[in-house]
């Protein structure tokens, strides 16, 4: 599974041919977590607010280039890297 972007410990990844709503896995300190292009946690937890508000933060300023990765990952290419959270 691609990494798309990693900050301050959390790594962002972005699977090849996903079953839709459009989504990615974050994973912080060994707990793992599946949130949609709004912050919504679909499925797991990252067990910390903080990193979890982290990644709501990093969606808010990538939702478009989210986007772009998921269609992508769609059409099978290669998936682009997202700037880190700073």
């Amino acid at each position: 599974m691609p990494e798309v972007s990693r900050f301050f410990g959390i790594i962002i990844r972005m699977f090849y041919d996903e079953h839709n709503p459009p989504h990615f896995h974050a994973e912080y300190s060994g707990n793992k977590a599946v949130f949609d292009f709004q912050g919504n946690v679909i499925k797991g937890n990252l067990s910390s607010r903080t990193a979890t508000k982290l990644v709501r933060e990093w969606i808010d300023l990538h939702t478009t280039e989210l986007e772009e990765d998921w269609r992508l990952a769609r059409e099978s290419k290669e998936i682009r890297k997202i700037e880190p959270l700073t």
